[in-house]
């Protein structure tokens, strides 16, 4: 039978199957398929392990997910813990020690773990993500302070403990730590973040780098070159670098060397040891995306400093290309229906798991756990199950026509700004969080229950 699925989508066009056999089962690699909505889902979209056993059923770091999301229930958060590894590994191989995992793109006590044992320093920004890194070890000289309006209280535990650095965003941070540091005679890194301003195609909610930011100190007039004076002046505060982020979901290498361009007068003047570049680069989402690599963008960014600027360290700040594919959420059907000429499949989840879609109109694929290799025949629209119209976690997606109330369906990419941006819209409990690898699954973050809603509640039986 599985030889009969795997000539039909050949013969259709849609994607080429390689077919292997093991001791325990038979695995259909896919290569990239034609740009057909309907045509299954691209393989490259799902973590590396990946494949489809002899009931056609998928299995990611040799687990088959239909059981994960009986055992763990849905919405699930699955992740491949090899990809996760392989990601980090890949970071500090290409931009070497110092390099910083974004924090704000998935954050537990398991990945901080996963990261620090792979060799990444950490990007935080708030007490919060500060405190799930030393919890598990990772030691302050580690960690990188950002944000744009840092609380004192963080400042001054970032002093006390002696952070890899602190990137300073504005003049009232830098009057602030300045006092601090001499309060606590206590000497730290520093990095001035300059904003380049130029203009990305990005949406404007993520676009960090133009003139209307609020992020950092302006490149085109003489505040950075201002920041930076202060910056050396001060007795406790030592200056290393420049620090610059343009936007997220950036996909053209030419826009980041753009940016690296507008940043290299302050170079020119004050000879930094570091040069951090954020991070940004983007992901496919869909069949059709094109992208570039990590390793082709973090070898052009470090290919062009070399070049540039021979005596600095080219570093990176990268936090979805870490993490995004190698993840994938798992839903229940709940509705089919049939209205006004268009299908709506209503899952489990929704807003509260994914707001990326709402926030800024982000696309995803849909596929049917079961029948990953089907030919996705039924245009359909993937809303969730909360009181709000704009609950929509696809506009336009495609599943198999027999798609119906009880199935498990999957969107892939969805390892960053998923769990991270959760929310307990409707007061709905956010989901589990599972880790598979080597065939077998461990919950890391367990599933909120309803007493969880409640428990910071002062007065309320």
């Amino acid at each position: 039978m599985i030889f009969a699925i795997a000539r039909k989508i050949h013969n259709r066009g849609a994607v080429q199957v390689t077919i292997s056999t093991t001791s325990s089962m038979m695995v259909l690699m896919t290569s990239r398929p034609q740009c057909l909505p309907t045509a299954p889902i691209d393989f490259e979209l799902l973590p590396r392990s990946a494949e489809v056993d002899l009931a056609g059923r998928l299995r990611v770091g040799g687990v088959d997910v239909l059981d994960a999301a009986q055992e763990f229930g849905t919405p699930l958060f699955l992740y491949d813990e090899d990809e996760l590894r392989a990601s980090f590994r890949e970071a500090v191989a290409v931009f070497g020690e110092g390099v910083a995992y974004a924090t704000k793109a998935f954050l537990t006590p398991a990945v901080a773990r996963i990261a620090a044992q792979e060799g990444m320093s950490f990007d935080v920004s708030t007490a919060g993500e500060y405190a799930c890194c030393r919890r598990v070890g990772v030691p302050a000289s580690r960690l990188v302070l950002h944000g744009n309006n840092k609380q004192p209280e963080e400042l001054r535990l970032a002093v006390e403990e002696g952070p890899q650095w602190i990137v300073v965003d504005n003049f009232d941070e830098l009057e602030r730590l300045t006092a601090i540091t001499e309060e606590l005679q206590r000497e730290v890194n520093i990095l001035v973040r300059a904003n380049p301003g130029i203009e990305v195609h990005t949406h404007r909610y993520i676009a960090t780098g133009n003139r209307d930011s609020k992020f950092g100190f302006p490149a085109w007039n003489e505040d950075a070159n201002r920041a930076i004076e202060q910056v050396k002046k001060a007795p406790f505060l030592k200056f290393l670098g420049v620090h610059m982020h343009i936007g997220s979901f950036v996909l053209a290498l030419d826009t980041f060397i753009k940016a690296l361009e507008a940043a290299a007068p302050l170079f020119d003047h004050h000879h930094p040891e570091i040069f951090v570049v954020g991070g940004g680069l983007g992901m496919r989402y869909l069949n059709g995306d094109e992208c570039p690599t990590f390793r082709e963008w973090g070898e052009a960014i470090t290919g062009w400093g070399r070049r540039r600027f021979p005596g600095s360290r080219i570093l990176a700040e990268p936090g979805r290309t870490m993490v995004a594919r190698a993840g994938i959420t798992l839903y229940t059907v709940g509705v089919v229906q049939r209205k006004g000429g268009r299908v709506f499949v209503a899952v489990d989840g929704g807003m509260s798991d994914n707001p990326r879609p709402v926030l800024y109109g982000s696309g995803y694929e849909v596929f049917s756990a079961s029948a990953p290799l089907a030919l996705r025949d039924l245009t359909i629209r993937l809303v969730g199950r909360h009181c709000e119209s704009g609950d929509t976690l696809l506009e336009e997606g495609h599943l198999p026509a027999g798609i119906t109330v009880g199935d498990i369906v999957c969107t892939p990419v969805t390892g960053a700004y998923g769990y991270s941006m959760a929310s307990n819209y409707n007061l709905v409990p956010r989901a589990a969080v599972v880790f598979v690898s080597g065939g077998k699954a461990r919950i890391t973050t367990r599933r909120e229950t309803l007493e969880d809603l409640f428990a910071r509640e002062v007065d309320g039986e």
